[in-house]
């Protein structure tokens, strides 16, 4: 069997991943989407106006302004386990507050292992050695305070794919491609906030987030000619939190997720992607307003913690994940918990194989993710029930 077979069955895994985080459109590396914490992932995956732990970076850079804390934390998870196929994915996260700097800088590792494959010969099915395909990307990034409301954070990417290590067939190229991206969010938790007409303050509970993430010339593992665009992305979240006393909090997180991809039909019927700079405006005009809104998936969760800081914390959580049936159709619920002792977290999350009325599976039913989580300095206190200081 050719070389180039072995490729189609890494393409395979791919398309089973762009069904996985979305249906809209087709991009290179869909794993910069995989949402990759335990926390966020057991709330239906939102987390762009949470975002107050070392994992921001992706859901929302900006809300790291709002801590004062070091963190470290490591995320396991086995993919599509239905499929037994030997697909993993870490993700190595770090935030360091610096008064110097005003500010936090962070970083983090991804790697999305797709397992090893058999290389063989053009002409022969004899087996010649082995390689492995992974994609992995390196982000830095730095948040900070632009007032007592308002945050603001920006990232840095090196996205490196690697498919194949050797040329396929009579192609030129040799299944490697590499690229660069940015990200930039902000976020705005008001202090003071009072509802007109019921006259209540919600300052201090309430908080909106935005992400653009991805934000990056296209890829190509051939050709130029074969290039396809990264998966540029706008996330909008809110997060609040319902009520909280010495022992108890509860908070409800919201996220609305589009991908902003654009596509053109040329005059030969032939269709190309815009690069991202005109996409992330033409991606919302290239249908009418009501299909636009309708491939905006939306997810919400919430979080309960019981405990003090500086004691034992345990947490639960739920979540949902909605699709629109022309879009994907994924409807699906997701599960975890918590722990938290002296500076030590541990988190897990679960997607159920429930499926609701009229909605499809996901490719990911029974995955699970584990978090390990250490953090050090700044305050004691706790913030929307998270403990600080641990």
């Amino acid at each position: 069997m050719k070389m180039i077979l072995r490729l189609l069955m890494v393409g395979m895994i791919f398309l089973i991943l762009q069904k996985t985080m979305f249906a809209q459109e087709t991009t290179a590396v869909p794993f910069l989407l995989v949402a990759p914490d335990s926390r966020a992932g057991a709330m239906g995956e939102s987390g762009a106006g949470l975002a107050d732990n070392s994992a921001a970076i992706y859901w929302n850079p900006a809300g790291i302004a709002f801590t004062k804390n070091n963190e470290v934390s490591i995320t396991h998870s086995k993919w599509l386990p239905q499929f037994n196929l030997d697909i993993f994915y870490d993700y190595l996260t770090y935030m360091q507050y610096m008064p110097d700097l005003n500010g936090s800088i962070t970083a983090s590792l991804t790697y999305m292992n797709y397992g090893q494959f058999i290389r063989t010969g053009p002409d022969s099915p004899t087996p010649i050695g082995t390689f492995t395909s992974f994609d992995a990307a390196m982000t830095v990034g730095y948040a900070t305070q632009l007032s007592s409301d308002w945050g603001v954070g920006v990232n840095f990417r090196i996205i490196y794919s690697r498919l194949s290590d050797q040329p396929t067939a009579e192609e030129q190229g040799r299944g490697v491609a590499t690229s660069v991206s940015f990200d930039v969010g902000g976020m705005w938790r008001p202090a003071k906030l009072v509802l007109p007409f019921i006259n209540t303050d919600i300052g201090g509970k309430l908080s909106i987030g935005l992400n653009l993430s991805n934000l990056g010339p296209k890829m190509y593992y051939i050709d130029r000619a074969q290039a396809d665009p990264i998966p540029t992305n706008f996330r909008l979240g809110f997060a609040y939190e319902v009520f909280k006393d010495e022992y108890n909090s509860l908070v409800y997180t919201l996220d609305f997720n589009k991908l902003l991809v654009s596509q053109i039909l040329n005059a030969d019927s032939t269709v190309t992607t815009r690069q991202f700079y005109q996409a992330i405006f033409s991606s919302w005009t290239d249908q009418s307003l009501s299909n636009e809104f309708q491939t905006i998936q939306t997810s919400t969760g919430v979080e309960y913690w019981y405990g003090k800081p500086g004691d034992f914390l345990f947490a639960i959580r739920a979540g949902f994940f909605y699709e629109d049936p022309n879009h994907g159709n994924r409807k699906f619920i997701t599960f975890g918990a918590g722990i938290r002792y002296d500076i030590y977290g541990f988190d897990f999350s679960y997607i159920s194989t429930s499926v609701f009325p009229g909605g499809d599976a996901s490719p990911l039913a029974n995955t699970l993710r584990f978090t390990l989580s250490v953090g050090w300095g700044g305050s004691a206190t706790t913030y929307r029930g998270i403990p600080r200081g641990i």
